[in-house]
């Protein structure tokens, strides 16, 4: 076997493999072997009959494309190995034959899409906008009363009138023009009041119906909603309240925090607020190296292959899907409802994965232009803050990481540095509430949250 690699368009290259007449021979032999019990002639048991009569029968080619896959799934791999210093492919192979093909001459041709070469621009000397995020008690104390609602008790309301806030059961049923239409009729639904589950005006006109009232409940349906018949008509929808759910907020005392992991709730507060803090802190250092890429993704290019931009979609997609299936929600129940498909669907996404793609080749190219590297000692001191972080001291916890998360971890450093010299080289700027620019404060030797602009495929 010989091999040829020669750069092609769009970001792809072209392998040309060649095969002896003898390792040719071998591939239909082991193609034969493996497949000839699949086929039967009259006069021979199944799986006996030889490769020469099975070829009359057949036709000469039976084990051609067998014994094509035969040889490219035993080199394919090997060639890749040898030429990865080279190029790094992206996606699956397309593999055909080469023009010259011939039982003197088995070649094949294998287009392979590769990493692109990315040119960036400027990326030092530029304004670029930086983002802070401050925590007032205001935030701490709608932290708090989320809390207290979450881990209210349910009770069950007789005394007054439905309100925004409450969880009812229903039974209602919609009509336009006086005919009820599909979807439109349920009993025994149960609603939270105020959670947005309904049109506009539905949920807000429940609230103050009395327990067995039934009342009409004038709507219109938006203009952008999903069924195309029912966009903007009016609509009245006849509803029977059965049941109210209340919640029973605990008093916010120091009874209260301990339920929540502290003594007092002055503790409490002052843990919601170190959580907050950094929350705001992560996002801040997010938006903002989003911010420095956006601006160097200006004067950069790369032709970057499909098969890189599907990659990202599918991940988008993913990540979709687990946000659904946190809402008690199914993907495919979904694209449905609004009258899609998954190919369809992940279209949405296209625009976002090539900056995204762009993105992480930008980050890769300027941590090799910088010559940034992570050290033994900087990779050996986060794994001992992993460690720490779960309660492991550093030796046992090296013991579970595989190549994999050693390798993120380095590239975690890396992308650090690479931020910190971007951050630390370009002009920052802060903006007030009104939009005025003023000069943003020089970073801190150390972030006070991990990246998460290099994470094109983890997101999630």
């Amino acid at each position: 076997m010989d091999y040829k690699v020669t750069p092609a368009e769009k970001s792809t290259v072209k392998i040309e493999i060649g095969f002896t007449p003898e390792e040719w021979e071998n591939a239909n032999n082991e193609a034969y072997r493996k497949n000839r019990s699949r086929y039967a002639v009259n006069g021979f048991r199944k799986g006996k009959v030889p490769k020469h009569v099975l070829e009359l029968y057949y036709g000469k080619g039976l084990f051609f494309e067998d014994a094509l896959n035969q040889l490219f799934g035993e080199h394919y791999g090997a060639i890749l190995g040898k030429e990865e210093k080279n190029f790094t492919p992206v996606g699956e192979p397309s593999v055909s034959l080469a023009e010259d093909f011939s039982e003197e001459h088995v070649a094949l041709v294998a287009t392979v899409p590769v990493k692109p070469e990315v040119t960036v621009g400027k990326y030092k000397g530029i304004k670029i906008r930086k983002y802070e995020y401050n925590v007032t008690d205001a935030d701490v104390d709608r932290d708090i009363e989320n809390t207290r609602e979450r881990t209210a008790e349910s009770v069950d309301v007789s005394d007054r009138p439905a309100a925004l806030g409450d969880t009812v059961n229903i039974d209602f049923e919609g009509k336009t023009d006086g005919v009820a239409f599909e979807g439109g009729t349920a009993q025994g639904y149960d609603l939270t009041l105020g959670s947005g589950q309904f049109i506009p005006g539905f949920e807000e006109s429940v609230a103050g119906m009395t327990l067995g009232e039934t009342r009409d409940i004038n709507v219109t349906f938006p203009e952008d909603y999903q069924q195309e018949t029912l966009k903007g008509k009016p609509a009245v929808f006849t509803v029977t309240l059965h049941k109210i759910t209340g919640k029973k907020l605990a008093p916010l005392d120091d009874e209260f925090a301990k339920k929540m992991g502290s003594e007092t709730l002055e503790a409490y507060r002052a843990k919601v607020r170190e959580r907050l803090e950094r929350n705001a802190a992560a996002r801040g250092l997010n938006e903002t190296e989003n911010s420095i890429l956006t601006e160097i993704a200006k004067e950069a290019s790369a032709e970057i292959p499909e098969a890189m931009i599907e990659r990202q979609e599918d991940a988008a997609m993913q990540r979709m899907e687990y946000n659904l299936m946190y809402q008690g929600l199914r993907l495919d129940d979904y694209l449905q409802y609004i009258g899609s498909t998954r190919e369809e669907y992940k279209k949405n996404f296209a625009e976002e994965a090539r900056r995204e793609v762009l993105h992480q080749l930008i980050i890769e190219k300027l941590i090799g232009d910088e010559h940034i590297e992570a050290t033994e000692e900087e990779i050996e001191k986060k794994i001992a803050e992993q460690a720490a972080s779960v309660g492991k001291e550093a030796e046992e916890y090296k013991k579970t990481l595989d190549p994999r998360q050693r390798d993120y971890i380095e590239s975690d450093i890396k992308v650090t540095k690479l931020f910190d010299l971007l951050q630390a080289n370009n002009e920052m700027y802060l903006e007030d509430e009104e939009g005025a620019a003023e000069p943003a404060k020089k970073p801190a030797a150390k972030k006070p949250a991990k990246k998460s602009a290099k994470k094109t495929e983890e997101q999630a």
